[in-house]
């Protein structure tokens, strides 16, 4: 699975976030937006019986896009774009442990931090309050 995916179109479904990353020297910011990308979503799933009738890239997040933060040498904004399907229904709890539960010990870099997240309507939809 690719998760760098330039040429996605976000939806007004989608979860999105920003990212404020510095890889590791050597790892080029596409390969640490794709990392994050993949660790945050299906990247760590254990490969099953079932994997035959799960499309992967129905719930993989991807990174689409990547911008230097200007002032700042080797950082970047990666921005994220989650599928909701990927997430339980109603449950805050389910959707930052996915999205931020796993990324931060990930190797490939020296720092990471989440900067902004847009949680669509649809998403709000699904909270009993």
């Amino acid at each position: 699975l690719t998760y760098y995916t330039p040429e996605y179109e976000t939806k007004d479904t989608d979860i999105l976030a920003a990212f404020r990353v510095t890889p590791q020297p050597g790892v080029p910011p596409e390969e640490a937006g794709a990392a994050v990308a993949a660790e945050s979503s299906t990247g760590t799933w254990t490969t099953v019986w079932t994997d035959g009738l799960t499309s992967l890239d129905r719930y993989k997040g991807r990174c689409y896009n990547i911008e230097p933060v200007l002032g700042e040498t080797d950082q970047y904004i990666c921005y994220v774009a989650y599928p909701l399907d990927l997430f339980e229904e109603g449950s805050v709890t389910n959707m930052f442990t996915s999205i931020v539960g796993n990324v931060f010990g990930f190797k490939a870099l020296r720092a990471l931090r989440l900067e902004d997240l847009r949680i669509p309507t649809a998403y709000i939809k699904t909270f009993q309050g």
